[in-house]
């Protein structure tokens, strides 16, 4: 069962349509008995750091996060959801993330040419081999729509990387934490196999 967690974000039915045509039986949650049981837990995010952060705790769901993430349950963050796993962030300056990994959320610089917030379709880059993006081309391309970017503290668990004003990790992988600052589910078929290699880990 792959619980994907409910705190009013704006990607939940489009992650769980995409999960359904990929032939998953998703469960929209925000019971932390029910994300603890949970074979896969996925963390979307479409808002504000600061917000979805107070959204969570009033759902008492960052404790459920963290103990998820303690008892190994591979957890998949996408887009804001990557980056609430983090310390914190640029946009909302003062609250702490959920700081399940270490590293910043800083706010793309704007060099007057570059449209922020980073809205389309970018490649990747894969600076080493991971259970995400088993089978995936170097250079695939993939939708973004976001104005702030990850800075990981730790660029060994950087999975894959895309260039838009600086060079942005633009997924992770740490143990049995996963994330990417971009939405498979708005990414075509490349998308959703990288949602397949995650239902399949």
């Amino acid at each position: 069962m792959i619980a994907i967690i409910d705190y009013d974000a704006g990607n939940l039915m489009s992650v769980k349509k995409a999960l359904e045509y990929i032939g998953s039986n998703p469960i929209v949650t925000r019971d932390a008995n029910t994300i603890f049981k949970a074979d896969k837990i996925i963390l979307p995010g479409v808002g504000a750091f600061g917000d979805c952060m107070d959204k969570l705790d009033a759902c008492g769901l960052s404790g459920a996060i963290r103990k998820a993430v303690d008892e190994k349950i591979p957890l998949l963050g996408i887009c804001l959801g990557l980056q609430l796993l983090f310390d914190r962030s640029d946009e909302s300056v003062g609250v702490g993330g959920l700081s399940v990994l270490k590293g910043d959320i800083c706010a793309i610089p704007n060099d007057g040419v570059h449209k922020i917030p980073h809205m389309g379709w970018n490649s990747l880059h894969f600076p080493k081999e991971s259970k995400l993006f088993k089978g995936i081309d170097e250079g695939a391309y993939v939708y973004f729509v976001h104005s702030y970017y990850l800075k990981a503290a730790d660029e060994q668990i950087v999975s894959a990387t895309t260039d838009y004003v600086v060079n942005i990790h633009a997924a992770v992988e740490c143990d049995n934490v996963y994330a990417c600052q971009f939405h498979p589910e708005k990414s075509g078929d490349v998308g959703l196999e990288i949602l397949k290699n995650f239902v399949s880990i």
